[in-house]
This record gives C-alpha cells, sequence and structure tokens, in this order.
C-alpha cells in the first residue's frame, strides 16, 4: 500500500495546487490513501468547511490539522459531522472532532492520528499518552501519525516513542520540509516535517516583505499569502499490507 502525506496546505493557492497536481501524482505513485494537513487551507488562516471540501473533492482522503484546528468558528460544526477530518487528539476533550479516523479500504484499513507537540505550542495534554490511548483502542495493522509540533526533538522522540508500534509518522507545522526522511529500527517510517504546499518565493507561504518587516520592526503585522509559482511538499510510504511496518519512504517536492 502507497500512503501519500502532503505538508500544510496555504490558502486558496496551495488548494489550488493541490488540485492540479494531486490525480496525476496518486496515477503516478500508485496511492491508496492521501493524507492532507488542512489547517491553513482557508484564505486568511485557518480551515473553513469550503476549503476542507475543496480539498476533498481534490482527492484528498483524510485531513489533518493543528493549531488552528479551530480558527475559524465555522468549521466547528464540520469537525463533528464530517468523520475523515480530525484534530490532534490531545486537545481539550470538549473541542469539536476528534483525533483519529479509520479508513476501511476493503482490501485493508488505515487508521489515522493526529497530535499536537507540547513544546512551544498552544497548552494541550501530553502528546505520548494520548498515543497510547488510542492505540489501545484501535486494532488497525495500518498506523499513521500527524506529529503538528514545533521542536524536531519533540518530533523525534515521538517517533522513536511509536517506533514498530505504528507505521509511518510525519510531522507538521514549520513548513519546511527536512531533509531527514528514513525508516526506524522497529520499521516505522519518519520523517521529521514534510513541509508546505503553497507558494515557492515566500516565507512559510507569506509574502516575504511582510513577514521582513514584522522581523525588523517588532511590530504586528497582518499576514498575506505570497503569489506567483507553487509547490507541493510530500512524502510516499510503502506500507506492507500484512505487516503493517514501512517497507519505503519517498519524499516529494512537486512543481
Amino acid at each position: 500500500m502507497n500512503i501519500l502525506a502532503i505538508g500544510d496546505v496555504v490558502s486558496e493557492i496551495g488548494c489550488n495546487f493541490v488540485r492540479q497536481k494531486l490525480p496525476s501524482l496518486k496515477k503516478v505513485k500508485g496511492i491508496d490513501l492521501c493524507i492532507a494537513n488542512g489547517e491553513n487551507s482557508a484564505v486568511g488562516n485557518g480551515i473553513t468547511p469550503h476549503s476542507a471540501q475543496f480539498l476533498f473533492d481534490s482527492g484528498v482522503d483524510v485531513i489533518t490539522t493543528g493549531n488552528h484546528a479551530f480558527r475559524r468558528k465555522e468549521i466547528y460544526d464540520f469537525f463533528d459531522t464530517e468523520k475523515n477530518i480530525i484534530r490532534p487528539e490531545n486537545y481539550y476533550v470538549n473541542a469539536p472532532g476528534k483525533g483519529y479516523v479509520t479508513v476501511d479500504l476493503g482490501y485493508s484499513s488505515v487508521t489515522v492520528i493526529n497530535l499536537s507537540g507540547s513544546i512551544y505550542m498552544d497548552t494541550c495534554d501530553n502528546p505520548f499518552m494520548a498515543a497510547d490511548s488510542i492505540l489501545e483502542k484501535i486494532n488497525s495493522k495500518i498506523i499513521m501519525v500527524d506529529f503538528h509540533a514545533e521542536a524536531t526533538s519533540e518530533k523525534g522522540a515521538m517517533a522513536y516513542y511509536l517506533d514498530g508500534r505504528v507505521s509511518g509518522i510525519f510531522g507538521t507545522h514549520t513548513h519546511v520540509m527536512t531533509a531527514d526522511a528514513k525508516i526506524l529500527p522497529g520499521s516505522t517510517g519518519f520523517i521529521t516535517d514534510i513541509g508546505m504546499t503553497g507558494p515557492k518565493n515566500s516565507i512559510l507561504g507569506v509574502k516575504p516583505e511582510i513577514s521582513v518587516n514584522r522581523l525588523k520592526t517588532g511590530m504586528p503585522a497582518r499576514f498575506d499569502t505570497a503569489e506567483g509559482e507553487c509547490m507541493m511538499n510530500a512524502c510516499v510510504f510503502g506500507i506492507d499490507n500484512s505487516s503493517g511496518k514501512c517497507i519505503s519512504i519517498e519524499p516529494l517536492i512537486i512543481e
């Protein structure tokens, strides 16, 4: 089985690029399931029912999120009614939605888990304990984890903690793809961060001059999405159906 994980989709320009590139990419790579982080997919930050449905209609099977999941109030009900959009499991128990979903593909099933880091991030419950709690409830052999976190050390620690217990774990949030894709000793595929899908000439998807001025002056600024050529950062995890072990991992930069 080939599972495609797509890095944080940024605004309308990123959504449109996904729709342009995903159908052919799924055919070329023989993708069985597509996961995309959509927490920044709406214009102006966050995620809305419109941007989420746009990604689903473009070929995404599961949408994961992160610290911007609840930035837009209009998405709250959508988290409760649409089963294939998830938010970090270790958020407060009264938050809308859920932190994992099992997708039945007929010939196999895949559970996708969403967790949030605790270092330099919004307050949340311990992600390691949240992972343990989910793994005690499910019986899927194929398990993928989107760990939405800032610190590379925390992402690495989570990967080794879950090694041999999940099929693959990929980091999101930083919008910068790391060059460390590997299969861990316990046969779990891991990459610290899969980057973003959005404008190439930007700072994390934002117009460079806005970010530069904010950092130079210390003054607040509205982050407008950059324009121009796009890229898609993603990763293909090759998973053995019978064992759930990762047998290949391939980072992708689609332009």
